[in-house]
């Protein structure tokens, strides 16, 4: 139809009143949105992990106790900071069991009560050494015995080794929460391959479960933001924590409350990853979005 003649249609539709009519019919005609699953949240103390508010995290990643102590004290003392990161692979004695399990009494204390994850990053998703299972669960039952530590990060694909297993199911009957994560420091998978991903974490009994990807455009950047949502909407019954890593990537960890993500990693100093945003302005940030959302 020519261009005028469809706009003298238009016109005297609307003249007719049929315009809204047809409008109503859509409308009517339309799927009502999906509402998303319910979420369980994890209260720790005084921080509650699903709810509100996405929390920001912050890592210690010092070589050395005294570095760590140090760092552990600012922490407890910063308002910005809602949970503390230990990752003890960055330890120069990191592969000695009890010389990591006597750090953690110290540490839990310096930080004031706010939540603490156990993290031992293997070299092969991103972290600083090279460690076998057996090592791996050593080092994490040794950090159990010390009595510190509320939250524990183990790599999801390591649960097929019996040890690690084993861990997981001693971690969740002392009555810690286990983090099942899953690390690509090289590409982002397609949607499917990350809710897969997330799916199983959940299905292994995660309490927590984590995806960080690696973008490299914005493409790459809204596939990880539409698969924490339909994680989120569709299947989720427990918290999400996702990220894009990378410059890009930093969307993802300011606006991740929108999609269903329950924790952002900020910076004190150098990061931990790449990408992290200084944690005081990833908590005005944060505050922003979670006002906005909440209208």
């Amino acid at each position: 139809m020519p261009l005028m003649r469809r706009r003298q249609a238009l016109a005297l539709g609307a003249a007719a009143g049929i315009l809204p009519t047809i409008g109503a019919t859509a409308m009517a005609a339309a799927p009502a949105p999906k509402a998303p699953n319910q979420l369980r949240p994890i209260r720790i103390r005084d921080v509650e992990i699903g709810a509100g508010r996405t929390k920001t995290i912050v890592s210690l990643i010092e070589t050395t106790p005294d570095a760590v102590l140090s760092r552990a004290r600012l922490l407890g003392s910063m308002s910005e900071v809602d949970v503390v990161e230990y990752r003890v692979d960055f330890l120069d004695a990191t592969l000695d069991p009890q010389a990591v399990a006597a750090t953690m009494r110290p540490v839990a204390d310096a930080i004031k009560g706010k939540p603490l994850v156990v993290t031992f990053r293997t070299k092969a998703e991103g972290g600083q050494k090279a460690i076998t299972p057996a090592e791996y669960a050593a080092i994490y039952q040794a950090v159990l015995k010390s009595g510190a530590g509320d939250l524990i990060d183990i790599e999801a694909a390591l649960l097929s080794d019996p040890a690690v297993a084993r861990l997981k199911a001693d971690v969740q009957a002392m009555g810690r929460h286990v983090i099942l994560s899953h690390h690509d420091f090289a590409v982002t998978p397609s949607v499917e391959v990350m809710v897969t991903l997330l799916r199983r974490q959940q299905a292994l009994g995660a309490d927590i479960c984590k995806l960080a990807v690696m973008p490299h455009d914005a493409g790459d950047l809204l596939r990880l933001l539409e698969a924490t949502w339909i994680m989120r909407r569709d299947h989720g019954d427990r918290p999400l924590v996702t990220m894009a890593m990378g410059g890009i990537g930093a969307v993802s960890r300011l606006a991740g409350e929108a999609f269903g993500s329950a924790l952002s990693f900020g910076a004190l100093g150098d990061p931990s990853a790449p990408g992290q945003v200084k944690v005081a302005q990833l908590r005005d940030t944060l505050a922003i979005v979670h006002d906005a959302i909440a209208g």
